[in-house]
């Protein structure tokens, strides 16, 4: 067996053979035998169904199955063919005939289908005791709570029975059990991941999600999972995120003013958060405090406004019928849905607008905001006897998601001196989901590093990390009077342009000073090339082509070879607009040269 279930070290032993599905199967079906009591499951792993699923891809073989052998979990409100539909209520079960979208997949991909797991019954809650199947339990600690209402899922994975799990996510169900759990939780951007097969609890707000022992698994099945789907009325497609503020050196995020976070008096829960900002820190980010009452406001809308109306809708005719067979306290929660009115519910959606408006204003000086995924964690005790009270708690930093259309990750961040997790919560503006998994895959790596330790580069390369969705974005390498702080700079920077890396090309180019004295050309030459300094800017493909129009002969744009081996747009110089110009190649870059030629001119 692996020591890890990542999908990369499951692949790899499946390649080597030194693992099959079968084998895999078997000792998943050993580690379930060791969990009775955790209430992980509503449908547990059946063993015949499991071994034939394990055949089945054995007789295919790995390629083109991107997830080969890759044993998920599977939130029981999110169809699975021929496996009961629960939502964590007997009463209301039903088998689908076709799988959810999204599972079907990860299906498609080869994973397996481990089993349906406990949650929040109908998914309202964010704790995991709601449900007649059992208080599912914490991984670390079993008289804590697991976090909800995707409890059995996170479960699952924190405990080594599956590489990856389906949670949903409407209040922060997707993200509170990663925390509680020392997770990954992807909520992905609204529409894309679709929730067709779905059960659903606010329909207008529901994501699907995804939990991950690390960021780059996350990516992995969020990359085959996505899609617009025709079955799905609030399916879109998936936008170009824009500046990669994961993958780039430097960037900005959000913090909460200190006057605006709650720990509901959990002193080392606001040390890890303060360790976290930190860390954040150390990856190259810049501290920009927030104004969070917007952000609070909004949450308070979706449990104290009209949204409630949608969790009562969703099961309204099965809540009206059959009332005794919900939970008591999620019975109270739903048909509090039948109370408002359709006037309640218009001037709740002016004050959203409204309130979002207040909030985007970050976006302009933020990149990503950090904040606790949960301001403390509660024993299910505590839990049991005052539901609602600590579950509100529970939403602080959460609740508002959703209703302003944001993207967000939870990543593991810490333990408390009594073992358990604490998790912080990256979000940002909708479809920027790949540069929260990029910065989260970062996050990851740092964790066992001292804050203030060097950031090891996301790759030899960052910009030329792989993405599910495209950037929208050009990278553009620059050598000379287009370096930050030199005189056309703000040509880049006032169409957008943000800065990737600096670095050097590839040992294959000469510098030369044009004999205006301004401007470099480089050339490429076949030997006695050098490595020169430039750096590599993204600008926005709206004003890529206005910048190219204005540079002026015999400096043009295009391929150039950088150190590491990729090749990206940059300034490159025709060869007759060298007569003339002297060689500076031994200087290594204009800026040097720059230098050197300023203090010659002070020396003399």
């Amino acid at each position: 067996m692996p020591t890890s279930l990542t999908i990369p070290a499951l692949l790899d032993a499946y390649r080597a053979g030194t693992l099959t599905p079968t084998a895999l199967v078997e000792e998943l079906l050993a580690r379930h035998a060791r969990y009775p009591d955790h209430a992980i499951w509503i449908t547990p792993p059946e063993r015949e169904r499991l071994l034939a699923r394990a055949r089945e891809l054995e007789a295919r073989g790995m390629e083109g199955l991107p997830l080969f052998g890759v044993p998920f979990a599977i939130k029981d409100n999110i169809d699975l063919a021929g496996v009961p539909t629960t939502c964590a209520c007997p009463a209301y079960a039903y088998t689908p005939a076709q799988s959810a979208t999204v599972v079907q997949k990860l299906l498609d991909a080869g994973a397996i289908a481990m089993g349906k797991t406990n949650l929040d019954q109908f998914a309202t809650g964010l704790n995991g005791t709601r449900s007649p199947f059992g208080a599912c339990r914490n991984a670390f600690d079993p008289d804590y709570i697991s976090g909800g209402s995707s409890a059995g899922s996170a479960v699952s994975v924190a405990l080594g029975l599956a590489s990856f799990s389906l949670g949903t996510d409407t209040a922060g169900s997707g993200r509170v059990p990663a925390a509680f759990n020392n997770l990954i939780g992807l909520k992905p951007t609204c529409g894309l991941l679709s929730t067709h097969g779905v059960v659903p609890a606010c329909r207008s707000l529901d994501v699907v999600s995804i939990f991950a022992l690390s960021a780059s698994d996350a990516q992995q099945v969020f990359g085959v999972a996505l899609g617009e789907d025709a079955a799905d009325p609030y399916s879109r497609p998936a936008q170009p995120h824009g500046f990669d503020f994961g993958a780039a050196p430097r960037f900005r995020f959000g913090v909460p003013a200190r006057k605006d976070l709650q720990f509901f008096g959990d002193a080392e829960s606001a040390h890890l958060f303060d360790a976290a900002v930190a860390r954040l820190q150390s990856l190259g980010g810049e501290v920009v405090e927030l104004d969070f009452a917007p952000f609070v406001d909004t949450a308070r809308l979706l449990y104290g406004g009209p949204w409630v109306a949608e969790r009562y809708q969703a099961i309204r005719a099965f809540v009206d019928a059959q009332p005794e067979a919900l939970f008591p306290v999620t019975r109270e929660i739903t048909l509090g849905g039948a109370k408002p009115l359709a006037a309640d519910a218009f001037a709740a959606q002016y004050r959203l607008r409204e309130l979002k408006r207040i909030c985007d204003r970050i976006w302009k000086d933020v990149d990503c905001v950090i904040t606790p995924t949960a301001g403390t964690i509660y024993t299910r005790a505590q839990m049991l006897a005052e539901p609602i009270a600590r579950n509100t708690d529970l939403g602080l930093y959460t609740n508002f998601m959703n209703l302003l259309d944001y993207a967000a990750i939870a990543v593991p961040a810490g333990f408390r001196s009594d073992g358990l997790p604490f998790g912080a919560t990256l979000f940002a503006p909708a479809h920027q989901d790949v540069p929260l998994l990029h910065l989260a895959a970062r996050w990851q790596r740092s964790i066992d590093r001292p804050c203030g330790a060097v950031e090891a580069t996301l790759a030899a390369e960052p910009w030329a990390v792989p993405s599910a969705v495209p950037s929208g974005q050009v990278r553009v390498a620059v050598v000379g009077a287009h370096l930050s702080g030199l005189p056309l700079n703000g040509q880049l920077t006032s169409r957008g342009g943000r800065l990737l890396a600096e670095t050097r090309t590839a040992p294959i180019y000469k510098l030369y000073a044009l004999p205006d004295g301004k401007r470099p050309g480089l050339v490429r030459v076949p030997s006695g090339g050098a490595a020169i300094a430039c750096e590599v800017w993204e600008l926005p493909v709206s004003t890529f082509g206005s910048f190219v129009a204005g540079i002026p002969a015999p400096l043009g744009i295009g391929s150039l070879q950088l150190e590491g081996g990729s090749t990206v747009s940059g300034f490159i110089c025709e060869g007759i607009g060298t007569d003339g110009a002297r060689d500076i190649t031994a200087f290594g870059g204009w800026r040097a040269y720059l230098a050197a030629a300023n203090a010659g001119r002070s020396a003399s």
